[in-house]
């Protein structure tokens, strides 16, 4: 059978011309190349890829680096120092527990009472300068014997009597004023004379002791009136040693606060407690202060006139719970509303009866009420915890009176407080002195959570 021939073939099995063993090989060597990296001849495509590769690197190293920042930011606020807590004090004064009572003041002039070592019972009236009639005769006492003392049981030195305290004596008699009998060149001792000015109220010995102690009355009167002002007498004016010049003025409050310092003096208040005294030439003379023993009352000063009215500087003693309790007060320009009765009168028995409600009402009370805040512990994350006294010294005094007090917080709490802990005092100022309370947390404070820990800067 003839061969037939494929179309586009040659004759002969293997007769492939030259031109096709070329394109061949060439097409053999390109299958056979290995694959290469880009070039830099090669499209950009190409090129963009090969640096997102690079890219993918970076981010690595990134998200590394904000790691280990998150890490140092976490340990750096968690190590680093708290702020400590902060004390805050609510008490500028503070009150004695229980209803204060209301207490019998005159319905007219002034009148006010304290006691002694606690602090003021209250006043009533105005607190204006007012005539003071005899009572100022307690200022020139108290300067005299501060210029002068006199030990306990002494006489104190004499006192010759000049000529021109014997015409003001006799001028003062036939005025009906109160004046103790001298004669010239009549000796008195320092505790003579005052027992006749402060007891026997003399005008004349008031003058005398003035004189004595700096050589003239108005060399006197400047050192009264500068004495007035260092006892903080600020409604105080001396015009005369004796008060019988009603340009000579006081206040209740102010006679309260001289009375006060005038009891504090042995002398004085030895001289004021005496029912009589006798003089070289007066003999017996009684206290006008008929009070004197009733009520606890221990003097001071009785005084009456008609610019003044009748007035009454008193100090009252008794024994409370154990303790000696001293009240001193004052009334002043009481005015009689019948024929019967006088002004001196009435402001002795307004004092009584202002006393024996005093000594009705007198309780031993804690200075700090169980329980009160007085304070405050503040955290700069929010939370905070009352200060309280849990202990406190008792006094006895009347309820509802008001003392003057300051809170005193611990410089460094630190960033906690244990419950109970001492964490300040509360210092309590009395007329005897500054009482420390000491103050406790009235629960624990503790530090702060880890969220304000991280989130503060």
């Amino acid at each position: 059978m003839a061969n037939r021939r494929l179309p586009g073939t040659r004759r002969g099995a293997h007769s492939l011309g030259t031109g096709s063993q070329d394109r061949l090989r060439v097409l053999g060597d390109q299958l056979n190349r290995p694959i290469a990296g880009p070039a830099w001849n090669e499209p950009k495509v190409r090129w963009r890829v090969g640096l997102g590769g690079f890219g993918g690197g970076l981010g690595r190293l990134l998200a590394v680096a904000v790691a280990i920042a998150v890490v140092v930011y976490v340990v750096v606020q968690l190590l680093r120092p708290l702020p400590s807590v902060g004390f805050h004090g609510r008490t500028t004064s503070l009150r004695l527990s229980g209803t204060a009572p209301v207490l019998p003041w005159p319905s007219s002039g002034e009148a006010a009472m304290s006691e002694v070592g606690v602090g003021s019972l209250g006043q009533a009236g105005s607190t204006t300068g007012v005539p003071t009639a005899s009572m100022i005769k307690v200022l020139t006492a108290y300067v005299v014997l501060k210029d002068h003392p006199m030990a306990d049981g002494s006489q104190g030195p004499s006192i010759t009597v000049p000529a021109d305290i014997v015409t003001d004596y006799q001028q003062g008699v036939a005025s009906q004023q109160s004046e103790v009998q001298v004669s010239a060149g009549e000796t008195l001792t320092e505790m003579q004379a005052l027992q006749g000015m402060l007891i026997a109220s003399g005008n004349d010995l008031a003058l005398l002791l003035a004189q004595w102690d700096a050589s003239s009355e108005s060399a006197f009167l400047t050192k009264e009136n500068d004495e007035a002002r260092a006892l903080g007498l600020t409604a105080t004016h001396v015009t005369d040693p004796s008060g019988l010049d009603p340009a000579t003025v006081s206040s209740a409050e102010d006679l309260v606060r001289l009375g006060e310092v005038a009891m504090s003096n042995s002398t004085f208040a030895q001289i004021v407690a005496m029912p009589a005294i006798t003089l070289p030439e007066a003999g017996l003379i009684y206290n006008f202060d008929y009070d004197l023993g009733h009520d606890g009352i221990i003097g001071i000063k009785t005084g009456s006139d008609s610019a003044a009215g009748g007035c009454f500087l008193f100090a009252a003693q008794q024994t409370v719970s154990g303790q000696t309790v001293t009240v001193v007060g004052a009334v002043l320009g009481q005015e009689p509303t019948t024929s019967t009765s006088s002004m001196l009168q009435l402001a002795l028995d307004d004092a009584e009866a202002m006393v024996t409600a005093v000594w009705s009402n007198l309780r031993s009370l804690p200075l700090v009420p169980p329980g009160e805040r007085v304070g405050t512990i503040d955290s700069p994350w929010g939370s905070s915890v009352g200060v309280v006294a849990p202990q406190s010294p008792t006094v006895v005094a009347v309820p509802g009176t008001r003392l003057a007090a300051t809170v005193q917080g611990t410089s460094d709490l630190g960033s906690s407080v244990a419950a109970g802990a001492r964490v300040g005092e509360l210092i309590i100022r009395t007329q005897s002195g500054e009482v420390k309370v000491p103050l406790r947390s009235a629960g624990a404070l503790g530090g702060p959570g880890i969220g304000w820990r991280l989130t503060q800067i």
